[in-house]
């Protein structure tokens, strides 16, 4: 899932235009209901404009003089503010009514937070987009925890197993409620789903992603193939795009990164020591991962480094799924 493209780029910029055009007008319409009702704080709204700009072509002098005149000018603007905050609270208004009314407080409905860096909501923004374009909306709108159907699975026994397919899928639903339920606290939760394919593993994946999106936490789904490919075009600067690194950033950043189909992607050396470094440094900084894979721990001692191997089956709480291709029921 390619996160963004110039034109999408183009397009949220256009959103958050909108929105501080929409504030803009909703301030405008406020001022004007206030004038209306009180004549006198158009004058004093007047005032301190015309006194601003006194004060400010004071600054541009160097005399004594001026350096009283703008003190004088603060003094004056202060005395403005508490009588136009007076004579709001006489009727009711409260003092925040004629100031903007933003969607996000934190960048004003810019995107950026005052040291320049990406607001929360404009990732968030970002990987909505991201997920429209890439049809992933749709999936979870369909495979999420109330369309969850326990039935599917089989209530007999399989193969040795000590549950049943079905009470093992509503021990691992359980874990997966609470994961979400928890998801806020710092407690190293992270889980390794394992098992062959066509018994719901995705689809749980889905469940837990579209659970966490609706609590505006930002999400990072793909599989280990793309995961590769972000790596790849980043190390070797084959897309030289600032996205690729936005992308790659995304993989450490993101409150939840959820990694499908492990053990599909090349594994060598550069593969083993990248998958290392995103799960390490998530795990130091607190930050949840899911795996889901159709390789069983061993195959996975067999293909990734012992460190990783280890790291995995350290920190993240393993859960085995097991019975009859649902895909073929």
């Amino acid at each position: 899932m390619k996160l963004m493209n110039s034109r999408t780029k183009a397009d949220i910029q256009r959103i958050y235009e909108q929105r501080r055009d929409n504030s803009q007008r909703a301030l405008e319409k406020r001022q004007q209901e206030v004038y209306k009702r009180l004549p006198r704080v158009r004058e004093i709204d007047d005032e301190i404009r015309r006194t601003g700009i006194r004060m400010a072509k004071a600054v541009l002098g160097s005399s004594e003089a001026a350096e009283d005149l703008v003190i004088k000018t603060q003094e004056r603007i202060e005395a403005l503010k508490m009588e136009k905050a007076y004579l709001l609270t006489e009727e009711n208004i409260s003092a925040d009514y004629l100031e903007p009314k933003y969607q996000c407080s934190q960048c004003k409905d810019t995107g950026y937070l005052e040291d320049g860096t990406r607001c929360k909501c404009l990732k968030q923004e970002m990987i909505n987009r991201a997920y429209q374009m890439s049809n992933l909306d749709r999936i979870l709108h369909k495979e999420n925890f109330q369309s969850f159907n326990i039935d599917l699975f089989s209530d007999k026994p399989f193969e040795g197993e000590a549950l049943t397919p079905r009470e093992n899928m509503a021990d691992i639903a359980g874990y997966a409620e609470g994961f979400i339920g928890n998801f806020d606290e710092d407690n190293g939760e992270n889980l390794l789903f394992y098992g062959t394919t066509g018994l719901g593993k995705t689809f749980l994946c889905n469940c837990i992603a579209k659970a966490l999106l609706d609590r505006n936490k930002i999400v990072i789904y793909q599989t280990a193939f793309t995961i590769l490919d972000i790596l790849e075009r980043r190390r070797f600067r084959r897309d030289e795009s600032d996205m690729t690194d936005y992308e790659y950033s995304m993989l450490f950043d993101a409150d939840l990164l959820i990694v499908d189909d492990l053990g599909t992607e090349v594994s060598n050396s550069f593969t083993n020591a990248e998958i290392f470094n995103i799960v390490n440094t998530r795990l130091l900084s607190g930050k949840k991962t899911i795996i889901s894979t159709n390789l069983t721990p061993n195959e996975i001692s067999e293909i990734y480094t012992d460190r990783v191997f280890s790291r995995i089956f350290d920190k993240f709480i393993p859960l085995k799924f097991y019975g009859k291709d649902l895909r073929w029921e």
